[in-house]
Order: C-alpha cells, then structure tokens, then sequence
C-alpha cells in the first residue's frame, strides 16, 4: 500500500477515537484530531498526483474516508443536546450521498470508476471547516445559534437587532459556523444535482 493510501485509511481509523472524545466531552481534543485527520486528506490527494501514485484504491477510499470522518461527526452534532446541526439537514446530506454511492457501484459493476469532481470537493472542504467550528462553538460553551432550534435563532435575531454586534456579545465563531454549515448544504445539493447530470449514462445500464 503506498503512502497515499496509507493516509487514507489512517483517516479512517482516527474515527472512533475522534467519536470517543466527543462524547466524552473532550471537544478540544476531538477538535485537534478532526483537523489532524481533515489535513490528511490534503496530503493524500497532493502526494498521489506529485508522485504518480494514483490507483483506483485511492479514487474510490479517498472520498469515502472523508464521508465517514465527516458524517460521523455530523450524527454527533445532530445528537448533541444543542443539535448544533437540524436532523433534516443531515438527512438531506445523506439522501445525496447514498444517491451518488449507489450510482458509482452501478458504474464499477460496468469496470467504471468515477472520481468525485471538483463541486464534490468543494462541499467536503465547506463541510470540514463548518465541524470544526461546530466543535469549538460547543466548547466555548455560549450561544450556538443552531437552526434547529427556534429560541435560538430568536436569540440571535434579538442580539442583532438590540445592537449587541457592536458591543461584541454576539458568538461570531456560532454565527459562521452555521454559514459555512449552510453554504456547505448548498454545495451538497448543487454537486448531487451536477454529479447526476455527469453521469446520466449509469441510468441507461
């Protein structure tokens, strides 16, 4: 197994000790070690294409490692008490997800294998910077401005328009932890909604 490789299953492996910190309350460490993990998969991807050691291990793990790091964190954040991110949001992150992983097992079963593409990236980078700080929103222990509650979103709209941007009680870290969440559930449904358009033929099998 080369190096790249290597990095993508170490992502994978670093999972349940990252799901094991959390729910132990250790979110500064979860914190550390999903952004140690996350790096990785910058790594593998550079390694692979600078030395040629791209393989269709690493077309088909890459992608799913990330998956699993990131939506193992997703379950956490739903299930906090805070449910820092709504269930309906993870269920239409998942429903896309399953989508395109039933499309690329049509298409290996034809000797296809289809890379995630560029818009597929983008949503994972917008995803991995919303975790971390959906954890450290958590951590800090104040005001999570979580969509999925009401009085919370009322909290947010009431210290906006009281004026408390101005005097810095506001949780900015809260704030733009929920646009990168929002904008990365965009990018979720635009990349499913290209990645079906890309691929139309794998309806025809």
């Amino acid at each position: 197994m080369n190096l790249p490789n290597k990095l993508t299953v170490a992502r994978i492996i670093a999972v349940p000790f990252f799901i094991g910190l959390y729910m132990t309350e250790h979110y500064f460490l979860a914190l550390f070690l999903f952004i140690l993990a996350s790096l990785t998969d910058m790594l593998d991807g550079q390694i692979a294409r600078a030395r040629g050691l791209i393989t269709n291990f690493g077309k088909i793990m890459d992608p799913l490692a990330d998956k699993i790091l990131v939506y193992s964190a997703f379950c956490l954040l739903v299930a906090d008490e805070d449910q820092l991110v709504p269930a309906w949001m993870l269920a239409v992150i998942l429903a896309r997800e399953f989508l395109v992983a039933g499309m690329r097992t049509v298409a290996a079963s034809e000797g296809i294998v289809i890379a995630a593409d560029m818009s597929g990236k983008i949503k994972t980078v917008l995803q991995m910077i919303a975790v971390p700080l959906l954890i450290l929103t958590k951590a800090s222990g104040g005001p999570v401005y979580s969509t999925a509650s009401l009085s919370s979103i009322q909290e947010l709209t009431d210290s906006l328009a009281s004026g408390d941007a101005v005097s810095g009680s506001i949780n900015w870290i809260a704030l733009l932890a929920q646009l990168f969440l929002w904008a990365s559930l965009v990018m979720t449904v635009v990349s499913g909604i290209q990645y079906v358009m890309n691929n139309k033929s794998v309806f025809r099998q």
